[in-house]
């Protein structure tokens, strides 16, 4: 009797033992079929945080907020065509490249250009949209009808943190060039109070903004800022040498030109108000 149940005992273990390890080996799995994907979830239309699901809007990890806009369209895309659930986790621009590097995200798909100094460190995909630098000033400012950098010669001129639209202020003659901002909503509130008369940006930011706030109008110039091509390009940011860059390239070809300004159009028509 005693053989029988010690017999009993150890089959029931081995089962416990046997089901506990087909947990582990799922729970193991299943981080195989996420997608973690940085942006600053601050950058409309390219990205943006709002509090619910509405327009396609992707729950942000650890948040109770969601993340929205042409990127998390694209990243969308791209998850899909992996067969893996997409994770946004929002990060801080300066934190992008360390959280990808570190292994914390899979993909940097954060209006991201990549630049020379960018791909000594990360790779990057093909292109997923171009855009053209202008300046967003104050509507009524001696600024509103600018049309060449000459224009802006003397003006409090800013730009973000670590991007090329701080470098390119330097074109503008005798500007005043102001401490560059690490995000956009900063920029925003200094360009309303007058802490600045304009802030370098692209041109579907511009246009969000504009359209965010009726007191700001996007300069476009006739003669603007020299900039090379993988200045106003955007890729998606990967690790170096990552297997994940054929597979993204060819999700990025099946993405019509066409569809890419229908994705944009749609952004910024969708854009929470006080992004």
């Amino acid at each position: 009797m005693k053989k029988k149940l010690s017999l009993l005992i150890l089959a029931v273990a081995t089962a416990a033992l046997t089901l506990t390890g087909c947990g582990s080996s799922n729970a193991n799995n299943s981080g195989e079929d996420v997608f973690r994907v940085g942006m600053e979830a601050g950058y409309a239309p390219f990205n943006w945080t709002q509090m619910d699901d509405s327009n396609g809007a992707v729950k942000i990890d650890g948040s109770s907020e969601y993340a929205g806009g042409y990127d998390v369209e694209i990243a969308k895309k791209i998850a899909d065509s992996l067969g893996k659930k997409l994770v946004i986790v929002k990060t801080e621009w300066d934190g992008l490249v360390p959280a990808l590097t570190s292994g914390k995200i899979d993909a940097i798909i954060a209006g991201m250009s990549p630049t020379a100094e960018r791909k000594e460190t990360i790779d990057f995909t093909d292109v997923y949209y171009k855009s053209d630098l202008v300046m967003l000033v104050k509507k009524g400012s001696s600024y509103e009808n600018a049309e060449t950098l000459k224009d802006f010669s003397g003006a409090k001129i800013t730009a973000q943190l670590n991007t090329f639209h701080y470098t390119v202020i330097d074109q503008i003659p005798s500007v005043n060039k102001v401490t560059a901002m690490d995000n956009f909503p900063a920029m925003r509130v200094a360009l309303e109070s007058g802490v600045i008369d304009g802030y370098v940006t692209e041109r579907p930011e511009a246009l969000s903004a504009q359209m965010a706030n009726e007191n700001f109008k996007m300069v476009e110039f006739k003669e603007g800022f020299v900039t090379s091509e993988e200045d106003t390009a955007i890729a998606v940011g990967l690790q170096k040498n990552s297997d994940l860059k054929d597979k993204i390239n060819e999700t990025l070809k099946g993405i019509s030109e066409e569809d890419r300004l229908k994705i944009m159009d749609d952004a910024i028509k969708n854009q929470p108000a006080a992004q």
